[in-house]
């Protein structure tokens, strides 16, 4: 198979769809869990379905080493040409590498002001403007002020990037209002745009569509992640 025909049967093109079209430049995505579920395998998988597309991609964690992330895209890439029997796989794997870009803030310093700067370094000396940004380990919620949020809000609608963020679910005793969803988290909806759970089950991980926009009618997602080979999958 070769990538266009990829990225046409590539359920991320369901998910889209879901979502009346995508999260959209300038706005900002949560996925939500508990720990383990997949949060990081899901956000690769939305960056690498960017990367075929030949899109520049940034990715941000404060909590993996680069060569932690890297390991993750090497795992999806090879699992993803492998079921796909990928044509040129070499070619692809190269044009993937070139763009993306990985950073790692692990001093326990980082901030929405390091964040611009390293997008405005990029910008500015390698012409490398990103239609993704993914953010693993920022903001942390239970500290997280309206500012930090309206920064990474501005930041996505100058750059116009799609911006993804993930938020962990503690398994018991927090408080979530009836859609399942923490405080800590809805009480910044003002700034984002979508917010998705990744709900366990016995062989699979179900993608569950919490807030879509302004829509008040939410669509069932018929897509899944593979928790064996990290890949999202039609249900």
């Amino acid at each position: 198979m070769d990538r266009e025909m990829i990225i046409r049967r590539s359920p991320m093109r369901l998910f889209e769809r879901s979502l009346h079209g995508g999260l959209g430049r300038g706005h900002i995505g949560v996925v939500t869990s508990r720990a383990g579920t997949g949060r990081t395998a899901f956000l690769v998988g939305v960056a690498l379905d960017g990367l075929l597309r030949d899109r520049k991609v940034v990715h941000i964690s404060t909590q993996y080493s680069a060569d932690r992330i890297r390991e993750y895209y090497e795992e999806v890439f090879h699992d993803l040409a492998e079921s796909t029997h990928l044509e040129d796989r070499l070619r692809v794997h190269l044009q993937v590498e070139r763009n993306r870009m990985i950073h790692t803030f692990l001093d326990h310093n980082f901030n929405v002001e390091r964040l611009t700067s390293a997008l405005d370094y990029m910008s500015k000396h390698v012409h490398f403007e990103p239609s993704t940004i993914i953010i693993e380990g920022y903001p942390e919620w239970d500290k997280a002020t309206e500012d930090e949020l309206k920064a990474l809000k501005a930041l996505a609608e100058r750059f116009q990037s799609e911006m993804w963020l993930e938020a962990m679910v503690h398994r018991e005793g927090e408080e979530r209002d009836d859609r399942g969803v923490p405080p800590r988290i809805a009480r910044f909806e003002e700034y984002i745009s979508v917010i998705l759970r990744l709900k366990s089950a016995e062989d699979h991980v179900r993608l569950q569509l919490i807030k879509d926009h302004d829509n008040t009618e939410l669509a069932d997602v018929h897509v899944e992640l593979d928790p064996r080979t990290l890949l999202l999958v039609w249900r």
